[in-house]
């Protein structure tokens, strides 16, 4: 779309290189890397997270785009719809638009509200914890404009407690700070309980990891929870229990949950005890590869072992590091696996496709002299809506196979 220059707002030009491809942003790819557009004094000046209007080489209107020069991703597809400026009231229409999905999907406010691009929100992250909200502006145009975001977000939700969270890698790549604030509200001061798949889940909204709990993975919970009936369970990389509270919901004889945080365990055995099956719940802190090893030593056997690790692979450098990283813990892990068990093996790294990922599982499963079925493969739940156009929206994978 291609308006006059009276009828658009001042908004700065940046302009396509002559030989950058056009198509993929017409067709829907979010972000515009540094080496795709013309750089200048003017452009490299801009201030990180400034609006302008992004041109192709012919000097065609494309999109709204928020700019960081001190970023790779050099530009961000915000609206294409040139009429639209991009302002309070466009952020509370695109917040209305993901709450709408999510009131159809759950019917408790507790879920990922906006999943960035999949959202039409770049780098925004936000996850509902009924009243409270945590907002990740992980790009710098979130940043500047977090007020509004935050402003929006009440109107829309209700919810009377907005924290940012400040972590992650991604907004050091932005260059933004790491400072966690409170943005409405008061800081809650207790861990808040969550209910999925069976299980309370105690989420801790100012120190624990990420947002606090992972919702991406509740699909892959209950699938998992529906093979556990009066099973042995490990959980790996436990987090705050998030297989293992599952399994038990479902009727798993025991779980023993293990993760590198005392402060997670203690959350899961506080959710395990407020579930009601507490005294099925055993925690071990360490490292997991040493535990896994040391498991094996004692001679121990699990009906199912479950594996959900960090990224080892957080980037296309540190892929084949991780990958062998991913081989290595599913030897371990299906060594420890009673004949007809199962094995669930995780991926968040988006830079280890499905297909690899995979085959550095089958390949670490095989090092184990084990030979498996493939059962299930699960991505994220709907509350993490991918961009097709965008294959880093689309990180999660998990596996679960029959040994």
């Amino acid at each position: 779309m291609t308006l006059s220059p009276s009828s658009l707002p001042d908004y700065p030009i940046v302009r396509l290189k002559p030989k950058t491809d056009s198509r993929k942003i017409r067709h829907g790819s979010p972000w515009v890397f540094d080496n795709e557009v013309v750089t200048d004094r003017r452009t490299k000046a801009m201030t990180p997270g400034t609006i302008a209007l992004l041109q192709d080489a012919e000097r065609r209107d494309m999109a709204l785009v928020a700019v960081n020069p001190h970023s790779r991703i050099f530009a961000r597809v915000l609206e294409r719809d040139l009429t639209r400026p991009v302002d309070g009231a466009w952020i509370e229409a695109k917040l209305t638009r993901a709450l709408a999905m999510r009131e159809r999907l759950y019917k408790d406010p507790f879920y990922r509200l906006v999943h960035a691009e999949g959202d039409g929100l770049p780098g925004v992250v936000i996850d509902r914890f009924g009243d409270v909200a945590v907002v990740q502006p992980n790009a710098a145009w979130a940043e500047v404009l977090l007020d509004e975001l935050a402003e929006a977000l009440a109107r829309v939700t209700g919810v009377t407690t907005i924290l940012k969270n400040a972590g992650g890698r991604a907004r050091g790549l932005e260059g933004l700070d790491d400072v966690d604030a409170v943005l409405l509200g008061d800081l809650p001061d207790a861990p808040v309980p969550v209910a999925m798949n069976g299980a309370t889940y105690m989420a801790d909204l100012t120190g624990g990891q990420k947002t606090g709990l992972f919702y991406d993975q509740r699909p892959n919970h209950a699938f998992a929870a529906g093979l556990a009936q009066g099973a042995r369970v490990l959980d790996v990389f436990s987090h705050v229990g998030g297989f293992g509270l599952a399994c038990l919901g479902e009727g798993a004889e025991s779980v023993l949950c293990v993760d590198g945080s005392e402060a997670a365990l203690a959350l899961a055995e506080e959710g395990a005890a407020r579930s009601g099956f507490g005294a099925r719940l055993e925690t071990r802190k360490g490292d997991a590869f040493e535990v896994l090893a040391a498991l094996a030593e004692e001679g121990a056997k699990f009906d199912m072992v479950i594996c959900d690790p960090p990224a080892f692979a957080p980037s296309k450098p540190a892929l084949e590091a991780g990958l062998r990283a991913y081989e290595r813990i599913a030897r371990l892990a299906a060594a420890l696996v009673e004949e007809g068990g199962y094995l669930g093996l995780c991926s968040c790294s988006h830079a280890a496709d499905l297909s690899k990922f995979r085959g550095a599982s089958l390949r670490g499963i095989g090092r184990a002299g084990r030979s498996a079925q493939l059962l299930y493969t699960g991505f994220a739940g709907p509350d993490h809506p991918m961009l097709p156009q965008l294959a880093e929206s689309g990180y999660l994978k998990a596996l679960m196979f029959r040994l």
